[in-house]
């Protein structure tokens, strides 16, 4: 084997890979033994982490590496005998030789050799430094021990192997090939689909077929009645007899068109799966460096804080991954900053001296959760306010009116900060304006809560991959358009007499609804929401985002396009867009007018329904059983925007679910019972999960009826509903 080269791949290269994956094990493993600097398992994890880079580097002639790695692994060995005690100075000083390796594994492969020559001081440097910490610990005993078969030509028989099974496993591709892949995945996702439609129409073949064979039945009969010649009868006999034939042939080759059909959409569809899949990675790939973030910069600020990360190895789009790592890294050192409080703080308000982060990434409801939580002081909303008017963003009226929860949304305006001075570190507020913006480039959302005293929580709903967009397909002008779900505040159908002003904007025509309920999307946020009115609604999809071409710009209101089950495009709408140019219109005065129907007042005197769930099957579901007894109905997707229309809005009833985004069920039916103004509302859960618990979970939560999805018919929820508020009109 060639020292430079393993299979015609540089050595250097390979060593490469070793340090990124070894220096990540020693920095999980130093930030362990900081806690519990005896732990026997993180001791071993480390030196032999050292031991295998002390391995690499002698193998591709890197001395410097092998010093810095070989005094590492001399440390680990002394503190697993225990005649040391790793101990904060040691750990930076170990920590200081983790950043070492890793610029040294960084170095471009022509330089390499310049850390043996002219940067040969920094090498002495830090081993000078890193022998000084241990020779002024009171834990050292005695002299510094060499591990057996551990000197610098030591070399484990196992590093060039694993050096090639690392190769084997680990396959650098361009992200831009990745989306080609995904693309062409999807497309034939779609091809595969093209079958079952034409073995439909090759169904009506048969069928005419069966019908030509009925008429020659006929006509022989004729013939027969007419005593006609010999020959006649032959020739039609032997045409029904070909005729049977060939439906016997086209019956064979159906049933196998219907198998390869099958089988091709199976294919199809794990090719698919297996391209996304591609695209993603664990969580844990991107937060490696956060970890050592929060612990140097606690220590920077005398404070105590341990890091719980949840949810390591979620898969994440790659492409989000990268963008999260800025979003994350703002939410974490605003937290150590500004969040947490001081040991002495902690303890006099009966905290305990260590503060808390969380950082947790899963999936829910076909989104992707991140989440950065702290147990510090939390957000001033009283301080917000009085910064909020101070710098001019509102007046002191408007200010005094807002929800606590209002006023944090002021938090993510760009340079908003509740500091007269920014730190170096970072500035409540000062950033966070670039968590937001990460969260819609990528169709997403970021919320916001606190509470004084206990802490902050930030929360950032993102969508699984950005090659793949869950969209609800409605119908304009006999056009499909795609609304991404994430930018949906609610969908239903309103009666003509409620809408008061429309217009074009994308310029399709006049509205052509199928009945006097008037389908529309309601998009927006923050107090400035729009209903988007459409011909109908054609369901749920998933569809494959496909860009436009980048010679005819930016179009007007769309973001992408797409292919649906059959082949057809869609344009996927750009709703951020679209909202700009609704406002664009409304503050210029050009939306139309609708003159109100005689219905306004008959549906005055109706009693109305929430219903609540993000599934749009289950609620058009529900909705229709409903209104067919006379109620008005209201549709929510989720409990947050369930419990804005609760607050806002008169109803009678909630018909809730209970596993939603943002907020559940059950959390939304615990806030209705415990407002002073909603108690009263009754509260009807329907819901999949019919175990016992968890009937009990929701009526403890106050709900006033509990009915499960999978023995409900039309008349069960119906006469539940009358149970509760009686009849419609009553």
């Amino acid at each position: 084997m060639s020292a430079d080269s393993l299979d015609g791949v540089s050595m250097v290269a390979l060593f490469r890979l070793e340090a990124e994956t070894q220096c990540a094990s020693l920095t999980a493993g130093l930030l362990a033994l900081e806690r519990n600097p005896t732990a026997p398992d993180h001791l071993e994890a480390c030196m032999r982490a050292a031991h295998s880079l002390k391995g690499a580097a002698q193998i591709v002639g890197l001395s410097a590496a092998v010093r810095v790695a070989h005094a590492m692994e001399d440390g680990f060995v002394a503190a697993q005998k225990g005649e040391r005690v790793l101990r904060r100075a040691q750990i930076d000083r170990l920590l200081a030789g983790v950043d070492l390796l890793n610029r040294i594994g960084q170095t471009p492969e022509a330089e390499t050799t310049r850390w043996n020559s002219e940067r040969k001081g920094e090498i002495d440097a830090f081993l000078s430094a890193l022998a000084d910490s241990f020779k002024s610990s009171d834990e050292a005993t005695g002299p510094e021990p060499v591990a057996a078969g551990a000197g610098p030509g030591a070399v484990p028989d196992t590093t060039a192997a694993g050096s090639r099974e690392a190769l084997d496993r680990v396959l650098r591709v361009t992200a831009d090939n990745l989306n080609r892949l995904l693309g062409l995945a999807g497309e034939s996702r779609v091809e595969s689909r093209w079958l079952k439609p034409y073995g439909q129409s090759l169904q009506r073949l048969k069928r005419m077929q069966h019908e030509l064979s009925r008429v020659l039945d006929t006509t022989r009969e004729a013939l027969s009645e007419h005593a006609t010649g010999e020959a006649a009868q032959n020739a039609v006999a032997e045409a029904t007899r070909q005729i049977s034939d060939c439906q016997q042939f086209l019956t064979g080759r159906l049933v196998e068109l219907e198998l390869f059909d099958r089988r091709s959409t199976q294919l199809a569809h794990r090719l698919y799966e297996e391209a996304v899949a591609c695209r993603m990675r664990p969580f844990a790939d991107g937060i490696q460096g956060f970890p050592r973030m929060v612990r140097d910069l606690a220590h920077s600020l005398a404070k105590e804080v341990r890091l719980n990360l949840v949810g390591e190895a979620t898969p994440v789009d790659r492409e989000i991954l990268e963008r999260l790592e800025a979003p994350i890294g703002h939410l974490l050192r605003n937290a150590v900053d500004h969040g947490l409080e001081t040991p002495a703080d902690r303890r006099a308000s009966g905290k305990p001296s260590e503060g808390t982060l969380r950082l947790e990434a899963g999936h829910r409801g076909g989104m992707l959760l991140v989440t950065v939580e702290d147990d510090g002081r939390g957000i001033d909303a009283e301080k917000v306010r009085r910064t909020v008017v101070r710098r001019g963003l509102t007046n002191e009226d408007t200010a005094a009116k807002l929800s606590d929860s209002e006023l944090l949304e002021f938090l993510f305006l760009p340079g908003f900060s509740m500091r007269e001075a920014v730190t170096e570190i970072s500035g409540r507020g000062v950033g966070l304006d670039v968590v937001q913006t990460m969260a819609k480039q990528v169709r997403g959302t970021v919320r916001v809560w606190s509470q004084p005293g206990r802490g902050t929580r930030f929360q950032l709903q993102l969508p699984l991959t950005l090659s793949v967009v869950r969209a609800l397909l409605v119908d304009i002008a006999g056009e499909p358009y795609a609304f991404p779900l994430a930018y949906i505040t609610r969908t239903l159908k309103l009666p003509k007499d409620r809408i008061e002003t429309l217009d074009q904007v994308l310029e399709r025509g006049s509205p052509k609804p199928s009945s006097t309920d008037w389908p529309v999307v309601v998009v927006g946020d923050h107090g400035h929401s729009y209903g988007v009115l459409v011909d109908s609604f054609l369901g749920e999809r998933e569809l494959v985002v496909q860009p436009l071409d980048p010679r005819l710009g930016k179009i007007k209101d769309i973001a992408a396009g797409a292919l649906m089950e059959d082949g057809a495009p869609v344009l996927i709408l750009d709703v951020e867009d679209l909202v700009r140019s609704v406002e664009k219109l409304a503050a210029a005065g050009q939306l139309n007018r609708v003159q109100a129907g005689a219905t306004a007042a008959e549906a005055k005197h109706r009693k109305k329904v929430l219903v609540v769930d993000d599934s749009l099957t289950v609620r058009e579901l529900e909705r229709k059983l409903i209104e067919s007894r006379g109620y008005t109905v209201e549709i929510a997707v989720n409990g947050v925007d369930a419990w804005n229309a609760v607050r806002t809005g008169h109803f009678n009833l909630v018909v809730t679910d209970v596993d939603m985004p943002r907020m559940d069920g059950i959390e939304l039916v615990t806030l209705i019972k415990k407002d002073a103004n909603l108690k009263a509302l009754p509260v009807m859960i329907v819901s999949y999960k019919d175990r016992e618990e968890d009937r009990r979970r929701g009526l403890e939560a106050g709900a006033d009826y509990y009915l499960t999805k999978g023995s409900f018919h039309d008349e069960t929820l119906l006469q539940s509903v009358v149970d509760l508020i009686g009849e419609a009109d009553a």
